[in-house]
C-alpha cells in the first residue's frame, strides 16, 4: 500500500534539478540535491570563511561548520561526535583506514572481505593485506538469489582472522546480508568488523548495535548529500590506530584521520543533508536521531511500495530477467536482458528521459560472481522523490524496447 501520509510531490519541490522531466533511476549512483544543501554550501563558502579558530568571526565560522557536521553526522551513524572522520569519499577513507590499521597485522593474520561487496571495501583490504603478509579470505555468496552464503561464514572466520569487511547492502543487487551474523562470528576470534553502508545508509537509519559493526563508512552524496565519506567509529577505537600524517598535524581523534585543511563548505552541505532528511516526516521526537528514526521509516514505505509496483511490472515484460531476489533488499534492483546489450537499453530509456545506467558499478567480484552474459546489467534504483508514474515511465519505455513498439 502506498504511504499516504507521505507527500512526494512536496518533496520534489525542493530539488530543482527534478524539473528537466528526467526520471531518475540513478540514486544508487548519486541522488539529486534539494535546494537547503546548495544554499548551506553557498552560503559557507560566501560569507566570512577561514581556516578554523576560535578568536576571528570567520574561523570560528569554519569552526562551527566542523562541529556541525560532526553532530550531524553522530546522530545519523549512531556513534560520538569525536567518533566522526571526513574524507574525500568512502573510498579514500577505507584505503587510508585499510593502511592504518594494517600496521598491526604480521604474516600469519588473515583478513576476510566478500564477494557480494563494492570493489571500495575489497581491494584496499586485500591490498594492505598482501603488503603486511597477511592471508585473504573469502566469504561466498549464492548467483541465484544473491544473497550471502552463509556457510562459508564458518570457513572464512578463523582464530587468525584480525578483521572482517562487508557491506551491509549491495550497491549491485541491493542485498542486505546478515551483517550480524558476520560480526559475532568475527568478535568471537576478536576481529573487527569494517562495515560499508554507503549504499545501506540511503536507505535504512545505521545502528552500529544491530549491525555489530565497529567501523561505519557512507557517502553523503549517496543520500541528498555533496559527494565527499564519512567514517564513524567509537573514538577509543580510533585511538588505537596511527595513520600517516604530516608532523605539525594533531595526533588528536578524529582529526588524526582527517589530512590538509578540510572543505568546510562540503561539510555545510552534508550537514544540510541530514537535517533535510530528519524533516521528511515532520512530527513530535525527542531528538535530532529519533526524527531521522521517523524519517527513514516513512521513506521506507514510499520505496518499497514503488519496489513492488516495478517488480511486479518487469515481471510482466518479456525478456527481462532480475537479479535482486535477497529476502532483504534495498529498493535497487539490478536486470539483464538476454540476446540483448544492457548498454543499448540504457542508451534508449536515456532517449525516453529516463535515466537507468548501465554498468558493473564498481561492483566487480558481485558482478563476475552472477555470471551474466553482457559487460554490464541495467539498474533500477529508487529514491525518496522516486514516483509510481517515474516507474510507470520506466517500465513503458523498456516495453517499447523489448515489443518493438511505439
Amino acid at each position: 500500500m502506498p504511504n499516504t501520509s507521505y507527500d512526494v510531490l512536496a518533496l520534489r519541490d525542493h530539488f530543482p534539478s527534478l524539473a528537466s522531466g528526467i526520471a531518475h533511476f540513478d540514486g544508487p549512483g548519486g541522488t539529486q540535491t534539494p535546494r537547503e544543501v546548495a544554499e548551506a554550501i553557498a552560503a559557507t563558502l560566501t560569507g566570512p570563511l577561514s581556516n578554523r579558530g576560535t578568536v576571528g568571526f570567520s574561523e570560528r565560522r569554519a569552526d562551527a561548520a566542523v562541529a556541525a557536521f560532526r553532530s550531524a553526522y553522530a546522530d545519523l551513524l549512531g556513534v560520538p561526535p569525536s567518533g566522526i572522520v571526513y574524507g574525500r569519499s568512502a573510498t579514500a577513507l577505507t584505503y587510508d583506514m585499510s593502511r592504518a590499521i594494517a600496521k598491526t597485522w604480521t604474516a600469519g593474520d588473515e583478513v576476510v572481505v566478500s564477494r557480494l561487496d563494492h570493489d571500495g571495501n575489497v581491494r584496499p583490504w586485500v591490498q594492505a593485506a598482501e603488503a603486511a603478509g597477511a592471508t585473504v579470505r573469502w566469504l561466498d555468496i549464492d548467483p541465484h538469489s544473491g544473497e550471502l552464503d552463509l556457510a562459508t561464514i564458518g570457513t572464512a572466520i578463523t582464530p587468525a582472522t584480525r578483521l572482517v569487511a562487508i557491506t551491509a547492502a549491495s550497491n549491485l543487487l541491493g542485498t542486505m546480508p546478515p551483517v550480524r551474523t558476520v560480526a559475532d562470528a568475527a568478535h568471537a576470534v576478536g576481529a573487527l568488523v569494517y562495515v560499508d553502508a554507503v549504499h545501506f545508509a540511503a536507505h535504512e537509519l545505521v545502528e552500529p548495535d544491530a549491525l555489530g559493526s565497529d567501523f561505519v563508512v557512507c557517502s553523503p552524496y549517496k543520500f541528498l548529500g555533496p559527494h565527499c565519506g564519512v567514517l564513524a567509529a567509537d573514538p577509543e577505537l580510533l585511538a588505537r590506530f596511527w595513520p600517516d600524517k604530516l608532523l605539525p598535524s594533531t595526533n588528536d581523534v578524529p582529526e588524526r584521520y582527517e589530512l590538509g585543511t578540510l572543505p568546510y563548505e562540503t561539510l555545510a552541505g552534508a550537514t544540510a543533508a541530514v537535517d533535510f532528511l530528519a524533516a521528511v516526516d515532520p512530527g513530535e521526537a525527542p531528538t535530532r536521531r529519533d526524527q531521522l528514526r521517523r524519517a527513514f521509516a516513512a521513506i521506507d514505505v514510499h520505496e518499497r511500495s514503488l519496489r513492488e509496483r516495478l517488480e511486479s511490472g518487469l515481471e510482466a515484460l518479456p525478456g527481462v530477467v532480475v537479479h535482486s531476489r535477497a529476502a532483504r533488499r534495498t529498493p535497487t534492483l539490478l536486470v539483464s536482458l538476454p540476446g540483448r546489450r544492457c548498454r543499448d537499453a540504457y542508451e534508449f530509456l536515456v532517449s525516453r528521459d529516463v535515466l537507468a545506467p548501465a554498468g558493473q558499478f564498481y561492483a566487480y567480484e558481485p558482478y563476475r560472481r552472477l555470471g551474466i552474459d553482457d559487460d554490464a546489467g541495467l539498474r533500477l534504483g529508487l529514491a525518496p522523490y522516486s514516483t509510481a508514474d517515474e516507474v510507470d515511465r520506466a517500465l513503458a519505455a523498456l516495453g517499447e524496447l523489448l515489443t518493438g513498439q511505439d
